[in-house]
């Protein structure tokens, strides 16, 4: 636990159980969330977060927050904390392209990269499947994208890239073909024998990267495919080009391979913007060490930003909403290592001190908080530890590392306070019952 953590004194824990009592506003039904829509107002980024990978009720509560955003105030895409390909071919299918994919199941038991479950679950199939329904009566200008922001996918997004130009562009193939051979030696391990053998060889794949994104970049106005696949074929190339700067950066640690993530999936979300016009808005799901500002935490005295930072910096404080979730005990799916198999476990009673701790304090249901609601008061002058569970999780040990230390209203405009939540339904093994679980808050 890092010495940042403030452990809230006896006056400061009353303090801040008593505004919570006074301020925080019941989740008991569906219109227990007029409060949040009503602070989210005109904003055209509202970002949408979790304290784990691996928790069916964030993921249903931020469907449901989505589905209302799409249908009240028109929000034109979700961009996830997923990779480019995989999530592009979610986007295919609930846009009701010819030919792209016979179902959300199918499609989304596709995800098979490690971890799983993040995608290929039944709540996201719930939510796939209402954003086709939702989208088969729009013209194709006016249909709710899917899309992913993350960096991961190098060699999905090459072999993307070679698909596309096989089919397009034979000339530039070549250079994706010469770059591929460049990676291939290190295919079958991530990334992580790429970065370590840069660490020998002095010369690395980024020139064949480098140059194979410029010539798309000169391509681009000739390819007359649809204008997604050739957005696509870009944004593939740029991933390569980001994921070889992330894997060579990894091996050394540090904030440099965090920056160059969050900063790769803030340059996808502005293009995302750009691609649907300048009225376009955006929903953003992503874990809260990436929604939450950086700047309210530990992690900026460490040199590091993320997307949610980088967004309210570039877009304005009244242009973007972001909302946090916690929870005070449950079960989570997670991984004991890197790669290990998916499992259900224990989430502990949170820690003594926590915001988390504090919020089940002052009454155990279900809540939420409205930052501008709070003032100034002992909520904006404590960096409280913030829970967050990552795809890999040691329950017994959650106390020495799974805290982020956080002034909770500088984080967030919104948090959602769950008091004891379950585990995610993963696609890849059986769910209990063998049935898709409920699949909304409210039973909607």
């Amino acid at each position: 636990m890092s010495d940042y953590f403030t452990r809230p004194s006896k006056s400061n824990t009353e303090e801040a159980v008593g505004i919570i009592q006074q301020r925080a506003y019941p989740l008991t039904d569906k219109d227990s969330l007029d409060p949040l829509f009503k602070r989210i107002g005109g904003a055209r980024i509202v970002m949408l977060g979790e304290a784990s990978h691996g928790t069916h009720d964030y993921y249903n509560w931020r469907s449901y927050i989505s589905r209302r955003l799409i249908e009240e105030k028109g929000f034109n895409f979700i961009a996830v904390e997923g990779d480019w390909p995989d999530c592009y071919r979610l986007n295919r299918y609930i846009k009701n392209y010819a030919g792209e994919g016979k179902g959300a199941f199918k499609v989304l038991h596709a995800f098979n990269r490690w971890p799983t479950w993040m995608w290929a679950n039944w709540e996201v199939v719930a939510l796939a499947d209402w954003l086709q329904q939702y989208n088969r009566a729009l013209p194709l200008n006016k249909k709710v994208g899917f899309y992913g922001l993350d960096v991961y996918s190098l060699w999905e997004s090459m072999e993307s890239i070679m698909q596309y130009l096989g089919k397009t562009d034979s000339r530039t193939l070549k250079l994706a073909e010469d770059a591929f051979k460049c990676f291939e030696p290190y295919r079958y391990q991530e990334g992580q024998s790429y970065a370590r053998a840069t660490q020998f060889v002095p010369e690395s794949c980024e020139n064949e990267v480098v140059r194979l994104l410029k010539e798309i970049r000169v391509k681009l106005p000739s390819y007359n495919t649809d204008h997604e696949n050739v957005f696509s074929a870009e944004q593939n190339a740029l991933v390569m080009v980001d994921a070889e700067r992330y894997y060579r950066a990894m091996l050394h640690g540090g904030a440099h391979a965090w920056n160059i993530r969050d900063d790769h999936m803030a340059q996808t979300l502005d293009r995302l913007l750009k691609l649907h016009g300048e009225k376009a808005k955006a929903i953003i799901w992503a874990h809260n060490t990436h929604v939450g500002d950086a700047r309210a935490t530990n992690m900026s005295g460490e040199g590091m930003f993320n997307i949610g930072e980088l967004t309210r910096l570039k877009y304005g404080d009244e242009r973007v909403v972001l909302v946090g979730f916690g929870s005070y005990k449950g079960a989570v799916i997670a991984g004991g290592s890197w790669g290990a198999s998916m499992r259900k476990m224990e989430v502990p009673p949170a820690f003594e001190g926590s915001w988390e701790h504090l919020l089940h304090t002052a009454n155990s249901y279900n809540k939420l908080l409205i930052m501008n609601d709070l003032h100034q008061n002992v909520f904006w002058e404590n960096h409280f530890g913030h829970r967050a569970i990552g795809v890999v999780y040691h329950p017994q040990y959650e106390q020495y590392g799974n805290y982020v230390p956080t002034i909770l209203p500088l984080r967030y405009d919104a948090f959602i306070y769950l008091d004891e939540t379950t585990a995610l339904y993963p696609l890849h093994i059986q769910p209990d019952g063998h049935q898709m679980p409920e699949t909304f808050p409210f039973g909607v």
